[in-house]
C-alpha cells in the first residue's frame, strides 16, 4: 500500500501531544514539575496543532472533511471528537495553570480527566485504522503500540523539560523509563501479531492467492515476514533498535547516573530514537496494508 505520509505525521503526533499531556498531568498529581508544567502545556497544544494540520494535507479535497462528520460511526468522526474534548480539558487545564501562577497547583480531578482523555484519543485514533479487510491492521495490539509510542514519547519529553528547566522530578524519571519499557513490549508484540498475519492471504482457500491481479509482482504472504522477509532490514534496525532498545536502553542510563545533565542528553537521545522508531513502524504499517478486500 502507498505511503501516507501525513498519517504517519498525524498518528506520531497526536501520540506524543497526547502522552506528554498525560505525563504532566501525572506529575501534577504528585506535586512535581510545577515549573515545567507551562512548557510542556505548550509543547503539547503544538503537537496537536501540527498533526492535526497534517491530517488536511492528506486529502486532496481537505474542505470535504467536514462532509463524514455526520456519522458517528466514521472513524475520523471519533478522531475529532476525542480532539475536541482533549482540548478543551487542556484549555481548562491552562486556566488553572494561569491561575496558580509559579506554584503549578492543579485540581486532582482535573490531572485524572486529562490522563483519562489522553488515553481515550490515542486510542481512538489508532482504533480507527483497524479494518477486517486488513489483516496486519486488524489487531488490538496496534492500539497497544500506538499507546506505547505516547508511553515513551510522553514521559520522555516532561523528563527531557523538567531538566532543561532544572525542576528534578524523580517520578517523572521513573515513568520515562517505564513508559520506555512498555513501548518495547508493545512493539514487539505488534511485529508479531503482523507477522501472524500472512496467514489470512494463504488460507483462505482456492478463491484468493497470494498474488493479486493489481499488483502481480507483489507476494503479500511473503511480505507479512516482517522479521527476515523485506521488511525485515527496516524491521530490525529501525523499529526494533531505534525504535524500541535505544529508548529503553538511554532512558535507563540516565536513571542510573541520576544527574540532570545526563537527563537532559539521554531523554532527547530516546525521544529522538523513539519518533524515528514510530515513523518506521508505521512505514512497515502501510507496506502490509495489503486487502483481502473481496471478502467483504
Amino acid at each position: 500500500m502507498e505511503l501516507q505520509w501525513p498519517l504517519i505525521v498525524f498518528t506520531t503526533l497526536v501520540a506524543w501531544s497526547a502522552g506528554l499531556f498525560a505525563s504532566q498531568c501525572a506529575l501534577a498529581l504528585k506535586g512535581e514539575g510545577k515549573k515545567t508544567q507551562m512548557i510542556a502545556w505548550i509543547v503539547s497544544a503544538a503537537l496537536l496543532v501540527v498533526g492535526g494540520i497534517a491530517v488536511f494535507l492528506h486529502l486532496e479535497h481537505w474542505e470535504r472533511i467536514f462532509n463524514g462528520f455526520g456519522h458517528l460511526t466514521s472513524g475520523i468522526t471519533q478522531e475529532l471528537i476525542a480532539i475536541v474534548v482533549l482540548a478543551v480539558v487542556a484549555v481548562i487545564y491552562l486556566a488553572f495553570l494561569r491561575k496558580a501562577g509559579d506554584e503549578g497547583k492543579i485540581p486532582s480531578w482535573l490531572a485524572v480527566l486529562g490522563i483519562v482523555v489522553s488515553v481515550v484519543l490515542v486510542v481512538v485514533m489508532a482504533h480507527s485504522y483497524m479494518m477486517a479487510a486488513r489483516p496486519a491492521w486488524n489487531s488490538v495490539l496496534w492500539i497497544v503500540y500506538v499507546v506505547g509510542n505516547a508511553c515513551v514519547l510522553g514521559p520522555a519529553t516532561m523528563a527531557l523539560l523538567c531538566s532543561l528547566k532544572g525542576d528534578a522530578s524523580p517520578f517523572g524519571q521513573l515513568l520515562a523509563v517505564v513508559g520506555a519499557a512498555v513501548n518495547a513490549v508493545a512493539t514487539v508484540a505488534y511485529l508479531i501479531a503482523m507477522q501472524m498475519s500472512g496467514a489470512a492471504f494463504t488460507n483462505v482457500g482456492s478463491h484468493f492467492t497470494t498474488i493479486t491481479p493489481m499488483n502481480p509482482a507483489i507476494d503479500y504472504a511473503a511480505l507479512t515476514n516482517v522479521f527476515t522477509g523485506e521488511q525485515a532490514l527496516l524491521t530490525w534496525l529501525g523499529v526494533v533498535l531505534v525504535g524500541a532498545v535505544v529508548p529503553l536502553a538511554a532512558l535507563l542510563v540516565a536513571k542510573k547516573q541520576g544527574k540532570e545533565g545526563s537527563w537532559k542528553m539521554w531523554a532527547a537521545v530516546a525521544i529522538v530514537a523513539a519518533a524515528v522508531g514510530a515513523v518506521c513502524m508505521r512505514v512497515v504499517f502501510y507496506n502490509l496494508g495489503a486487502s483481502i478486500f473481496m471478502f467483504y
